[in-house]
This record gives C-alpha cells, sequence and structure tokens, in this order.
C-alpha cells in the first residue's frame, strides 16, 4: 500500500520554496471529517507562543476547493495557534487529493502523533467504512493494526453516550469500556462506570464484577416449571404427530413449535393435522 501520512504530501526537498506557499489564514478552513475532534487548549496557546518566536517551522497541507478556498488535510493545530496569534498567512503544501485519502492522510497522522482518543479513532474507522466501502482489512493495513482491533475499536461506539463520554475524558479506559460491552442497560452501564472511577477498579476486577453481576440475574432468570396441563397436551400432540412438539406461552401469546426434518416428515405431519 502507497505510503501514508504528512511525508507522502511534503515535497521531497522542504526547503523548496516554489513547491511552498504562504496560504491566507482567512482562505483557510478545518476538515469537519477530521478524526481528531478534542483540542488541548493549554497546548494550543504553548504553539501559539511558539510560532510568535519562531514562526511555523513545518507547512500544513491544504486541499483546494471550487471556491478558491483552502481545506485543511494536516496541520489543524498550527492553523488554530496561528488564528490565535492573529498571523495573517501560514505556509502551506497545496494537494489536491480524493476526499477518501484526505480522511486516510488524517487518520494516520494523527495516530503517528498519538494525537486521538480511542473513540475518535473509532468513529474515524466507522466513517471510512460507511462513507466511502473500506474494509476492515484495508483499514487494518492503512494504520498497522489488526482486523480485531479495528473491529473492537468500532464496538466501543456501541456504549452508552455517558460512558463514552468517560472514555474521551480518560477517566476510565478502553479496556473498562469493552468489559462494560457486556451489560446491555445503559443505565447500569453508566453506574458501574462511575463505581470503576470512584474505587479506581482495574479492567480485571470489572470483569469479575460484570461476571458476577450476569451470573447471579441468569440464576434469577431460569425459565419457569411448564403447567401440568400444557406438558400433557405437549405429550399427546407429540405422540399423535410421531415429532416432538413444544408449547411455551407468555402473558399475551403463545406458540406451538412442531420439529420435522425431512419432507418427507413434513407432509406426513400435515396429512395428520388436515384429517377430519
Amino acid at each position: 500500500m502507497a505510503k501514508k501520512g504528512l511525508d507522502s504530501l511534503l515535497p521531497e526537498q522542504i526547503g523548496n520554496e516554489k513547491q511552498i506557499l504562504n496560504i491566507k489564514i482567512s482562505d483557510i478552513y478545518p476538515n469537519n471529517t477530521q478524526p481528531r475532534k478534542n483540542f488541548d487548549q493549554d497546548k494550543i496557546i504553548a504553539l501559539c507562543e511558539s510560532i510568535k518566536k519562531h514562526g511555523v517551522l513545518q507547512p500544513i497541507v491544504l486541499k483546494p476547493d471550487e471556491n478558491g478556498k483552502y481545506m485543511i488535510i494536516a496541520g489543524e493545530r498550527r492553523y488554530r495557534a496561528c488564528k490565535m496569534a492573529k498571523i495573517e498567512e501560514i505556509p502551506a503544501v497545496i494537494k489536491d487529493i480524493p476526499t477518501k485519502e484526505v480522511m486516510e492522510v488524517a487518520l494516520v497522522e494523527n495516530l503517528q502523533r498519538e494525537n486521538l482518543n480511542i473513540i475518535e479513532e473509532g468513529i474515524a474507522y466507522k466513517n471510512l467504512i460507511e462513507k466511502y466501502n473500506s474494509t476492515q482489512e484495508e483499514l487494518a493495513s492503512l494504520v498497522g493494526k489488526s482486523r480485531p482491533y479495528i473491529t473492537n475499536t468500532m464496538r466501543l461506539l456501541n456504549l452508552s453516550d455517558e460512558v463514552i463520554k468517560y472514555i474521551e475524558l480518560d477517566k476510565i479506559s478502553a479496556g473498562h469500556g469493552k468489559a462494560l460491552l457486556r451489560v446491555s442497560n445503559e443505565k447500569k452501564q453508566a453506574e458501574l462506570a462511575q463505581r470503576i472511577i470512584k474505587e479506581n477498579l482495574s479492567v480485571r476486577k470489572t470483569e469479575e464484577i460484570i461476571k458476577n453481576m450476569l451470573d447471579e440475574k441468569k440464576a434469577k432468570t431460569k425459565p419457569k416449571e411448564k403447567d401440568i396441563f400444557i406438558k400433557d397436551i405437549e405429550e399427546r400432540l407429540t405422540n399423535s404427530l410421531g415429532t416432538k412438539v413444544n408449547i411455551s406461552s407468555g402473558k399475551k401469546k403463545g406458540k406451538i413449535e412442531i420439529e420435522y426434518y425431512t419432507d418427507e416428515d413434513l407432509n406426513d405431519i400435515i396429512e395428520r393435522l388436515l384429517e377430519e
């Protein structure tokens, strides 16, 4: 697979001024499909002060649009810091590449710089799969991860919004989130997440608590003993039709299940049922 990331987009000779242009900040806008959603404001302020003293040492990468503006492919932190510093222009490399590749480069670049939390990573994978029909195998190769890693990362998006927020804020780990996926009730998920935070529970301890909770729930929901009248009807129908019959009943409706294994069995059962 072709090289992805910022290195693949920058000119071979970074000092070649013909390949690096100064673009007005007012003509630049962020990529709304950028995987990174949360920016550390303190780090932006520190970068702003550095840029005031030393300038922008590495150009950002931009994609031109049909309106004469530019979308950021890589370098949004530098763009934000320059805006904060009230700098009017920023050095940039212009690359007109497909939107799918923009997303791939932004994803790889953020992962290489360790800028993404696990939830942002999962959203990025999901977007590439849903919008551009990427496969998990392709993404695994792109980011240098295993396919199960891609799958498990996206599964975290099935957690409740509250638990997802705890992971984003680094209050609980992705391992805790994976354990909580076994709990289907969102309210219970949130309660367990709060307990993890309060008691500083390890992932292993969390898994033990959830296993015990589910085992206890399973023990309480053992099927009720069938009514003797239902059992008698099942037995009579089984003898009459020559195959196993199961009757289950609920509060509002029930069902009768008749087993058969071959078309001949089915025809025989139908004939018996239709006998006058």
